[in-house]
């Protein structure tokens, strides 16, 4: 019975002394992200975009994988334009949109170009940084900034498209 608590007050020590996160930091482990609120010996809480407080027992974190990204968590996103745009133009409007936001961390530098040759686009990847604390409402201004200037830039966005062949069996209709 008294095996948990103990673990958490050991993974606590641990915590403290090893210092792999401080306050202010942005964690992911076990599934869970947020920014530390407060290391205490049983546990470390956290705090969500949402502003809900999340409380880990220290065991948990331990022995975990564990990701700190500092004060900024990155957005990975995908916009898939059709093979008849101009790919290179398409990078671009995104480049630009991703220096106009304010939000958006110049250090490092986001990433943008071409992901991939999919089967009814060409997708284009972009990679930046933004304060954890206004992380889904920075990547939701920056994927209808992104669409906006691709449309107004005469790129298409295509929709899937699929080819359906129906091969008919001798002596059936």
């Amino acid at each position: 019975a008294i095996q948990g608590p103990l673990s958490n007050y050991g993974a606590g020590l641990t915590i403290i002394l090893t210092r792999p996160f401080v306050v202010g930091n942005t964690i992911t482990v076990a599934g869970v992200s947020g920014v530390v609120e407060e290391v205490k010996l049983a546990c470390t809480i956290l705090t969500n975009e949402d502003g809900v407080k999340i409380t880990i027992p220290n065991k948990h974190i331990v022995g975990e994988v564990l990701h700190n990204s500092r004060e900024n968590k990155i957005v990975e996103s995908v916009i898939g334009i059709s093979y008849d745009s101009d790919p290179e133009k398409a990078v671009e409007q995104v480049r630009q949109i991703l220096e106009k936001f304010e939000e958006v961390q110049q250090t490092p530098r986001p990433q943008v170009g071409i992901q991939e040759f999919a089967d009814s686009s060409i997708n284009i990847g972009y990679r930046y940084w933004v304060p954890t604390a206004k992380y889904f409402q920075v990547s939701y201004e920056v994927n209808s900034a992104v669409y906006k200037a691709l449309q107004e830039a005469g790129i298409n966005i295509p929709f899937p498209q699929r080819d359906v062949h129906i091969i008919s069996q001798p002596g059936q209709t």
